[in-house]
């Protein structure tokens, strides 16, 4: 369906990371803007914002990301050239947002989501029980590590980060024996046959919204926000919903190892969730479902019980 603007404008700004992923994501939106406008594309300009996340100098440290700044890294100039009225929306990973937004943002826009598996990536072996004892994993996604550490304690964790290029050198040069990937992006990317194996969730539970693409629009700007509402998601948005509240509800950041997906089957939602341990040496998952209007207080009541299940001090880091 064809929608009508409100008034006709300056070029729509879109503003993202400069990454190939990231960019990928800005076009797919342009597109669905474009398409549901019957719009010409010099009616969008995407802009590139450097993010603290983009310093290679700081990224390709050892350092862990979550010593670094969390997930603000990957979001913070843009949300400030949002409200600074540089961009007009900004195009974002859903997996890489805070829960909260800063005063004067909204974020209620979703694309549909794209395959939320991980995938596993490794020129030597076809799955992680075929490594053996002592092999590098390499990944810097605590979630991921913790997931490892749970079902796969004789192998050796290391600090792994950059692009798919980046990623792939390190392990031909053999960094590490094994990465992971989201299969989301690499399908984003055009490069599906990256993945030497898509892992289930029954296998890795992957990280809250992953595989989403989420659009950040200045709350008072209500030709904008008729724009977006004419390319919403609204099954996304309502697994998000429920995803969001859980990872709200226990805090959760670049700081802790969390996981969560949400299904839907009808009018139904299925929210599955996994809490580690840092140092994976212990894993607390719940499985329940709800009705799908339910889903964010689902998803709340699932972090509460988790954390009580896991007491004080469950995240807290050991030496």
């Amino acid at each position: 369906m064809i929608h009508t603007l409100p008034s006709p404008s300056a070029p729509l700004k879109l503003g993202t990371r400069g990454s190939p992923l990231a960019l990928a994501q800005a076009v797919e939106t342009r597109a669905r803007l474009m398409a549901a406008f019957d719009l010409p594309e010099s009616a969008f300009e995407i802009v590139v914002i450097k993010t603290t996340g983009d310093d290679r100098a700081l990224i390709a440290t050892d350092t862990p990301l979550k010593e670094l700044g969390g997930k603000g890294l990957f979001t913070r100039e843009i949300e400030q050239a949002l409200l600074a009225g540089g961009i007009d929306v900004a195009v974002h990973s859903m997996k890489d947002m805070p829960v909260l937004q800063p005063d004067g943002l909204t974020l209620d826009t979703y694309l549909p989501r794209e395959d939320v598996r991980d995938a596993f990536v490794s020129p030597h072996a076809a799955s992680l029980a075929d490594l053996p004892a002592g092999a590098k994993v390499g990944s810097s996604s605590l979630r991921r590590r913790a997931q490892v550490k749970v079902a796969y304690p004789h192998l050796e964790l290391v600090e792994f980060r950059g692009n798919v290029q980046t990623r792939l050198q390190k392990l031909d040069d053999g960094v590490a024996a094994c990465t992971f990937l989201a299969m989301a992006g690499l399908i984003r990317l055009g490069r599906p046959e990256v993945a030497t194996k898509a892992l289930s969730p029954e296998d890795m539970l992957p990280a809250v919204a992953q595989g989403a693409i989420g659009i950040e629009r200045r709350a008072d700007d209500m030709r904008v926000a008729h724009m977006l509402e004419a390319i919403h998601d609204t099954a996304t948005g309502q697994r998000l919903a429920a995803e969001r509240a859980f990872l709200a509800a226990l805090d959760g950041s670049c700081e802790t190892p969390i996981a969560g997906l949400a299904e839907l089957d009808g009018g139904t939602l299925r929210l599955r969730a996994e809490v580690l341990r840092p140092d994976g040496s212990e894993s607390l998952t719940d499985d329940r479902t709800a009705p799908v209007e339910d889903g964010a207080a689902l998803g709340r009541a699932i972090a509460l019980d988790l954390l009580a299940r896991a007491g004080p001090n469950f995240f807290d880091w050991r030496s």
